[in-house]
């Protein structure tokens, strides 16, 4: 099993460092390591001289969904494993994916558990993302619980769902996840496989506000796909119009506040 991985970056270099040890220490190697530098102003294009086995590639900025997508075009094998450059993988990482899928080989895609450590500190990782495999289109409504650090997905599954979402800012993995989670099944590996690291105030996740407001937009766009559950996403979708409502209102947005107004209208009406 031959694998590709992928790490997007922008401005952590140190960080980046950390990402790529935890790559070339695996027990399972990957075939190759590509890291897609999304425009960084920092020390980032020095990280070839510090790993040269790796392939260095850099673009104009123009966020993490069109950096993982490159480098899924720029990738040779049929399995691609994601890695952002802030998290790290734990040593067994890839032997134990690929011991997976040898022994699963309809399964197309698959992911770990994980560890957190925020501001330096391990913290319980809480109940709502609590890891399952299997069928898990409706839990995948509310909110992402696969971390792309996590997961190692086959190209013939990128090429029937599609690359990640480009015009999204974030919730671009929710967005990938329920497309593939709607007609797939996503296998499990129970076991903490990677660290993720928070508490930086230029993570995606600190920038944004009312995050639902993104996974609105992925939740309409499955509305025009042949999916048996549109029930259920369209209980969703009223769900999280309520809740951006109330927020609209808090905040005395007076444009958004009609918009979900009429949206709540349509689904309810």
């Amino acid at each position: 099993m031959q694998i590709s991985v992928i790490i997007p970056t922008y401005n952590r270099y140190e960080f980046l460092k950390r990402a790529l040890k935890s790559v070339f220490t695996q027990t399972y190697q990957a075939k190759e390591i590509i890291v897609i530098d999304d425009g960084s102003t920092d020390k980032t294009s020095l990280i070839q001289k510090d790993f040269p086995k790796i392939k260095y590639f850099y673009k104009t900025k123009g966020g993490v969904s069109s950096a993982r997508n490159l480098g899924i075009k720029k990738s040779s094998c049929e399995w691609i494993a994601f890695l952002d450059s802030d998290d790290e993988w734990h040593i067994n990482k890839l032997e134990l994916q690929s011991e997976f899928h040898k022994n699963n080989e309809n399964v197309l895609i698959s992911y770990t558990d994980e560890r957190w450590i925020r501001d330096g500190n391990v913290v319980k990782v809480p109940k709502k993302y609590q890891k399952i495999g299997g069928d898990i289109f409706e839990e995948c409504l509310s909110h992402c619980f696969i971390a792309p650090s996590a997961t190692i997905v086959h190209k013939n599954l990128l090429d029937q769902v599609g690359l990640f979402d480009e015009s999204l800012e974030v919730c671009e993995d929710y967005d990938l996840w329920l497309r593939v989670a709607a007609k797939n099944h996503i296998g499990l590996i129970n076991e903490k496989l990677i660290t993720k690291y928070g508490g930086a105030n230029d993570q995606l996740s600190m920038k944004y506000w009312g995050m639902d407001r993104f996974r609105v937009k992925s939740l309409e766009k499955l509305l025009s796909l042949e999916i048996s559950d549109k029930k259920l996403i369209k209980q969703t979708l009223v769900q999280k119009y309520k809740l951006l409502l109330s927020g609209a209102i808090k905040h005395k947005k007076g444009k958004e506040v009609k918009d979900y107004e009429n949206k709540l209208r349509l689904f309810e009406g």
